[in-house]
């Protein structure tokens, strides 16, 4: 009690400093002192506290938040100003972490092939990923058990599946286009629109009937909450009492019981035909004898709806994007859908598609100059030494790759910041070194050296790669059957880099005029 009142007389003398001018002016005074002091203590810091066989650091003013702001507006800039000065290895602070980005083709091996016993990706992204996705699943597992969960969907992403999955994406995309302007054309929200139509898509194919037909009512908002949780903040600080958070963790249990509904009500009704990804899972178990439960799967659900739809939705505008200013592509796609067709109307087909090399062309490009992903982490958990350096970088650091450092690199890449889909024509990507399997299926184990990484690579390469080349390939296929587009006054948005995955900055509008 009486640690209560004096608690009370210091507030209450401190109000009092505070209305007195001259002690308002001798505050202030003292704060800004205080503020320099701890300036000049944070650059003596800096230089006293230097390890000498660490990578070079980026110096910084303010402590704590180190590097964050110059980073947060534009990163590619940040990386390539400081590679200039430092080389492809150096080491920044940000919010209180320390970050060692190692660019370049050797850079990005090194981070995506780092031994499990040196790095954690478990370490890096727990924060963010279990209280949106959940637990047991993804990064709240270990790595052996993750790789297991990478084969359940690999099994349920079949070229049987993806035959089925074309025409459902067709025509989800020429239903959603009903509510634009199919008379006379006019300029529509095309973020919005390729935000909405791939999580449609994606829950139809891959959810299962029951989730899409909830996807216009109940899971439409709940997705919305769990993606206001799913932001760079919520990386560095896993809990905040901030609206968000508790939206994010009420979205978690509605979107879990959701699909556990579904499971429980085809269990009960015995349903065993269905071939969307909800169904495999639910008869899954780990290789130990493990079960993979219903609430597992339930989870992992949750993760391929939250990791796939922001980075196919995001390269589909870019791709629609770069097509409205390159008029010529499109009518190359329109001239190759007809020659692998036979004409515009005929239904598109996985097994065709695969022979449309143009398409292909426009979304690896698209992906080598957007990718939604700016840089990939690692926790470092024992000193690490990096090959052909005197480097070693200390346990606690974060190692981060850049792939987009190499794929928009003048040395790999002619034009490089150039749209030009032809390019591919002549590119054979290498894939070389020894073939390793994870542990859910063979990839190449040299493929972490190829300059254009827009799907990871190594042990954590992206499992869903397949399924968005067929995603996006029906979208951008159907839209440009459907609409001659072109830019607004406004021209090619510019990045934000302060979301999670990159996108173009908002609003963005095309405009468009229905194909009769």
């Amino acid at each position: 009690m009486a640690i209560i009142v004096q608690l009370a007389q210091g507030l209450q003398s401190l109000a009092g400093n505070l209305t007195n001018p001259a002690n308002l002016s001798q505050i202030l005074s003292t704060l800004a002192i205080g503020i320099v002091v701890i300036l000049i203590l944070t650059q003596i810091a800096q230089r006293v506290n230097v390890d000498k066989n660490a990578p070079p650091e980026v110096p910084y003013w303010i402590p704590y938040l180190g590097s964050a702001i110059q980073f947060s507006v534009n990163p590619l800039k940040f990386y390539a100003d400081n590679r200039e000065k430092y080389g492809d290895i150096f080491t920044y602070t940000m919010v209180g972490r320390k970050f060692t980005v190692c660019l370049g083709t050797e850079g990005n091996n090194f981070v995506f092939n780092a031994k499990l016993a040196d790095v954690s990706a478990e370490e890096s992204y727990k924060p963010l990923t279990t209280p949106v996705f959940g637990k047991g699943v993804v990064y709240d597992c270990p790595n052996h058990m993750l790789m297991e969960q990478k084969k359940f969907v690999k099994w349920g992403m079949s070229n049987d599946a993806f035959r089925a999955y074309v025409p459902e994406i067709e025509e989800e995309t020429r239903n959603y286009f009903q509510r634009w302007n199919n008379k006379v054309g006019g300029r529509g929200d095309l973020f919005t629109a390729m935000g909405e139509l791939i999580i449609n898509t994606a829950s139809r194919t891959l959810m299962g009937p029951e989730i899409r037909a909830l996807m216009d009512e109940s899971v439409a908002q709940v997705y919305h909450d769990l993606d206001d949780g799913f932001q760079p903040i919520n990386m560095f600080f896993e809990w905040l009492p901030l609206p968000s958070y508790f939206r994010r963790d009420k979205a978690h249990l509605k979107m879990r019981n959701i699909f556990k509904k579904v499971i429980e009500d085809r269990r009960a009704n015995n349903v065993t035909d269905k071939t969307d990804m909800l169904q495999s899972l639910m008869n899954q178990t780990y290789k130990d004898g493990t079960p993979f439960t219903d609430v597992d799967a339930c989870h992992l659900m949750i993760a391929l709806l939250m990791a796939g739809q922001h980075t196919s939705s995001t390269t589909a505008t870019w791709a629609l994007l770069f097509l409205a200013e390159n008029p010529d592509v499109i009518k190359e796609l329109l001239e190759e859908q007809k020659s692998v067709l036979g004409s515009l109307d005929a239904p598109l087909n996985f097994d065709a598609m695969k022979n449309m090399t143009m398409l292909d062309n426009v979304i690896r490009e698209t992906l080598r100059l957007r990718p939604p992903i700016i840089m990939i982490l690692r926790k470092v958990i024992r000193p690490i030494s990096f090959p052909g350096t005197d480097y070693v970088i200390p346990k606690d650091n974060y190692i981060a790759a850049s792939p987009i450092a190499t794929q928009i690199d003048e040395r790999f890449y002619k034009n490089a910041k150039a749209f030009e889909p032809r390019r591919w024509d002549n590119i054979v990507e290498e894939e070389s070194g020894e073939s390793v399997d994870y542990g859910f299926g063979k990839i190449a184990g040299g493929g972490a050296r190829n300059p254009n990484l827009p799907f990871g690579a190594g042990r954590h390469r992206c499992i869903g790669e397949t399924f968005a080349y067929v995603q996006l390939k029906t979208v951008i296929s159907t839209f440009v059957r459907m609409y001659d587009l072109s830019l607004t006054e406004k021209g090619m948005p510019g990045s934000d880099f302060t979301k999670m995955f990159v996108q173009p900055v908002l609003p963005v509008e095309i405009d468009y005029k229905p194909r009769h």
